[in-house]
Formats: structure tokens, C-alpha cells, sequence
């Protein structure tokens, strides 16, 4: 019998546009001898939809978006166990109709930035019942966090750049001071970054203080938090992609994107690049020494295994002039979900997708071991007569003997 796989893309993201990309690659590339098909895409508004339309991709051009939605069905996903999706039945087309639902099996996440990638969208998963492709809430929520994510790499010994972060409501209180405060701690050039945000958005170069004013400012309307970080001077940037969970990952060949700019811009990435063959410039496999490449594979790994990634993710690095290597961040739902860089070990896209899904459903019963429920008389002892409020309830939250 087959499976009922969701594929789940749009969202509330600067990378809207990036993860409709993805999917209609993803549900290309799904086989249909082995799965049913569930579209389901979530506007720029946070609602949900289902639909054959929304698998066509001309739907989501200019000309076609005025049909999209009309031809799609509003819906919902239920965050109970066995709800599945159902159709909202606040928007139902035709008096006394029942709304419709579809059951899911596992749900495949090609979805890019926040609301998505971040663990939003997998906490919601995880109270639906749903098995789903990519990490848990905390690999996810820790991987799109640049800040926590470089912490969580320097705790397990993976070198990163040197960095710096503050709030916005900082920035904005007293900008002079942290700008004095780069300039003596990491000085000119500097990468500005949103903490949580992907595909090179409101990123900026700065080699002075009035770029650095100005990128600060770019960067806190993407996010409360900002990081700056020392620029390494004529880097090579080096991804290589991770398959697996736990100790059984393995890495795959690795990257180098080309471009003419000091670092990759979203245009480079999507515009210039032929994203809908998930070719941007690249040379595949880069040209390293082995041990060189070795050395990038093997960080890769460790950096997979630090924040508790699943599936496929794909580790972006630094190769500085002497040969040193930083991992600049982990992608843990990469752009086309990094099928380019295992074509060449002898996984085709579609065997890349069985995998993920299979290790889905694998992880999701191994989840189902745990013990999530413990009865206990505590009501009863808590004084049936007393009043709340009156007592002091046993210690929450001890985790001690």
C-alpha cells in the first residue's frame, strides 16, 4: 500500500520563493509508484493549502497566481495524533458539504528560513503524530540560530570565526558604543548577519564604520539578534552535504561555488544560477587536495552530529589562504535539498528522497520507544478538601535522584 506523503513548502519566510523551488523539484522527483502525493503550501500569510495546482509550478508565476488560489483548498493541520489535514471548514465551497481529510504518513519539509526550518514546524509535527524529513525541534531551532549554532560548534571543539553578537534593542539604544567595541575586538572587514535568517539575506561586507552602521541596520529588520563576525581574508568557500542520523552519517563530495562577488548573494545563488536545475555556479567536486577535502568531510560530520541534525543537511565552509578551515553554518533543509552533491556518489535524487523518508518513519518509531506518560496518585495527595493555592505542590521540573 502506498504511503501519503506531504510535502510541505512556502511560509512565512524571506525564502519563499527559494522553498517553492525546492518542492516542485521534491514532488518532480517523488516517485508515484511509491507514494501518494499531498501538496500542501503555506502562503505568505501563514495559511494553508492543498491542491493538484500547487504542484505545477507556472501556478506561482505572476500570470498564474491569480488562479492559484481559487483553484486550491484552504486547509488545516490537525496538532492531534491521527488528525491528519482537513479541509477548513470555515471556507467549504457548496452548503451541507462535509470537509474533506487526508490522513498522512510522513511529511517531506522543503521548506526554507523561519517557520519552517527553524522548529516551529517541527514542534507543530510532533503534536500531529507526524513522521517528517529533517531534525527535531532542537537540531532545527539550534541550526537556524547562527548564534547558538557557532556556540554549540566551539563546545565540540569545531573551529569557527571569530564573532561577536548583540541584541537590536542595543544597537539601537547605543550604536557608538558597539561599534567601538568591534572595532577593538575584531576590527575591519566584518561580516553582519541576521542571526536567524538563510540564503544570504540581509547579509553585508563592511570595511568601515559607516558600512558597519549601515549593515547593522540592514540586519536588525530581519531579526532581534545580530551577529558580526571577523571576515577571513581571500577565503575559498567549501560546502560538502551529510547524510544519516546519529553515528550512521556519511558525507558526500565536496562543492565550491563560483562567483564574482565577495560572498555569495541571493542573486548569485538564485538568479544568476540556474537554481531550477539546482546548478548555480559551482565546481563539482571542488578542487582540493584529498587530505584537504578529507579534513572538510570529516568536520562536516562532526558539526551534523553537534546539534542533532537528521537527513540531509549541508555544511558550509571557510578555507582560509594557510589552509585553515572554519564551518561557517549548517543548512538542515538545503536549497533542493542538496541532491547535486550526491548525484556523483551514485544516489539519484529520488533514492535521496526514499532515504530521507524511510529514515523518517525510522526515527519516528524509534521516538515511539519513549515513555511520555507516567500515572501517579499526585491529585489524590495534593488534598482532595484543600484549596488551590494553599499547598505547596511538589517540587516541578527535579531532575536530580
Amino acid at each position: 500500500m502506498k504511503k501519503r506523503v506531504a510535502v510541505i513548502f512556502g511560509g512565512r519566510s524571506v525564502e519563499h520563493e527559494v522553498s517553492i523551488v525546492t518542492a516542485h523539484q521534491v514532488m518532480h522527483h517523488l516517485s508515484r509508484d511509491k507514494y501518494d502525493l499531498l501538496p500542501l503550501y503555506i502562503d505568505k500569510e501563514g495559511i494553508w493549502w492543498t491542491g493538484e495546482v500547487l504542484t505545477k509550478l507556472e501556478s506561482f508565476r505572476a500570470s498564474g497566481r491569480s488562479k492559484l488560489l481559487e483553484q486550491a483548498r484552504r486547509v488545516v493541520l490537525l496538532p492531534v495524533p491521527g488528525g491528519g489535514v482537513m479541509e477548513d471548514p470555515r471556507f467549504l465551497r457548496g452548503l451541507f458539504r462535509k470537509p474533506a481529510q487526508w490522513p498522512v504518513d510522513v511529511a517531506v519539509l522543503a521548506i526554507h528560513g523561519t517557520f519552517g526550518e527553524d522548529g516551529s514546524l517541527q514542534g507543530l509535527l510532533e503534536m500531529a503524530g507526524i513522521p517528517y524529513t529533517g531534525p527535531g525541534v532542537l537540531g532545527s531551532a539550534v541550526g537556524m540560530d547562527k548564534i547558538l549554532m557557532k556556540a554549540v560548534f566551539r563546545a565540540h571543539g569545531i573551529p569557527v570565526v571569530d564573532y561577536r553578537w548583540i541584541y537590536r534593542d542595543r544597537w539601537y539604544r547605543n550604536p557608538d558604543e558597539v561599534a567601538d567595541e568591534v572595532e577593538r575586538e575584531l576590527a575591519y572587514p566584518v561580516f553582519v548577519k541576521p542571526s536567524n535568517l538563510g540564503s544570504s539575506v540581509g547579509i553585508s561586507r563592511v570595511e568601515d564604520r559607516e558600512g558597519l552602521i549601515r549593515a547593522v541596520d540592514v540586519a536588525a529588520g530581519y531579526d532581534r539578534k545580530i551577529i558580526i563576525e571577523k571576515a577571513v581574508p581571500s577565503p575559498r568557500e567549501i560546502n560538502c552535504a551529510v547524510l544519516g542520523e546519529g553515528e550512521e552519517v556519511r558525507a558526500s563530495v565536496c562543492e565550491e561555488p563560483v562567483s564574482w562577488e565577495v560572498f555569495l548573494s541571493y542573486e548569485d545563488k538564485y538568479i544568476r544560477g540556474n537554481f531550477t536545475k539546482g546548478q548555480a555556479a559551482r565546481r563539482i567536486p571542488a578542487d582540493l587536495p584529498e587530505e584537504l577535502a578529507e579534513r572538510i568531510r570529516e568536520l562536516a560530520c562532526r558539526a551534523f552530529r553537534a546539534i542533532d541534525a537528521k537527513g540531509v543537511a549541508r555544511v558550509d565552509c571557510l578555507v582560509a589562504e594557510d589552509g585553515t578551515v572554519y564551518v561557517n553554518e549548517i543548512n538542515t533543509i538545503p536549497g533542493s535539498m542538496a541532491f547535486y552533491l550526491w548525484e556523483p556518489s551514485g544516489i539519484s535524487f529520488s533514492d535521496l528522497l526514499d532515504r530521507l523518508i524511510d529514515q523518517a518513519l525510522a526515527s519516528h518509531r524509534d521516538k515511539s520507544r519513549n515513555i511520555y506518560s507516567y500515572d501517579t496518585d499526585l491529585i489524590e495527595q495534593f488534598g482532595a478538601g484543600a484549596k488551590v493555592g494553599t499547598k505547596a505542590p511538589p517540587s516541578a521540573g527535579d531532575h536530580g535522584p
